[in-house]
């Protein structure tokens, strides 16, 4: 999976705001919805609109949104299991 943006993300809160942005864009979830998450709401088999095809989809936007390279040893089983566990993800992906 390649990235395409050219401007970096490096701020925590942005990348939480658009770890939720990327849920609602992506799942079709509501604003309310993705604002209510915290860092212990489960994502994968609570959300029904999260399966494994759009897991793909979440990954390919990710590397879009955020500027970074996702490669397949990078993704395991925790990582989407909670809200907090996809936005530690992205930022230790945005950190390099």
């Amino acid at each position: 999976m390649r990235a395409k943006h050219s401007q970096p993300v490096d701020r925590t809160d942005d990348i939480e705001l658009m770890t939720r942005a990327l849920l609602r864009d992506v799942l079709g979830l509501s604003q309310e919805q993705v604002d209510g998450f915290d860092t212990d709401t489960p994502l994968f088999g609570a959300l029904p609109e999260l399966d494994s095809m759009a897991v793909a989809g979440l990954l390919t936007e990710m590397e879009d949104r955020f500027d970074i390279l996702i490669e397949d040893d990078d993704i395991d089983g925790d990582t989407f299991e909670t809200f907090g566990s996809l936005v530690a993800f992205a930022r230790g992906k945005v950190a390099g």
